[in-house]
């Protein structure tokens, strides 16, 4: 049995992924991965996702370069969410251009940005 089996799929064949700062324990982002994904983002030790709007692989960074290096794969206790500690190249992670995708805080009711663009995502990604 691989260890690709033990992970617990969904109806469509992913698996949510958490992508976490090594160094600092941030939350950067979530995505999802099918079997592929997982297969290639542990043997190249970079995050490979399945992008579901897109409907294929995607290699985190493919256009902007920002790549998650990956240093941990672990898996949690009921073996359906996967957690990736990573270093985030460029530290965006962001299609918006910011650090992390959790830039939005709740506070008294409304929701509060307190993260700041670092790059402009114009400048980032071609615009065809």
């Amino acid at each position: 049995m691989s260890w690709l089996d033990e992970v617990t799929w969904d109806a469509n064949g992913l698996v949510p992924v958490i992508a976490q700062e090594y160094d600092t324990g941030r939350v950067l982002m979530f995505a999802w991965m099918n079997r592929e994904a997982l297969q290639l983002s542990s043997e190249t030790n970079r995050a490979v996702y399945w992008s579901r709007s897109r409907n294929r692989l995607w290699h985190k960074g493919e256009e902007s370069g920002h790549v998650q290096k990956i240093h941990e794969i672990r898996l949690d206790c009921d073996e359906d969410v996967v957690l990736l500690k990573v270093e985030q190249v460029g530290g965006i992670a962001c299609h918006t251009g910011r650090h992390s995708c959790f830039f939005k805080i709740l506070k008294e009711d409304t929701w509060v940005v307190d993260q700041p663009v670092i790059k402009n995502p114009d400048e980032i990604y071609k615009h065809e």
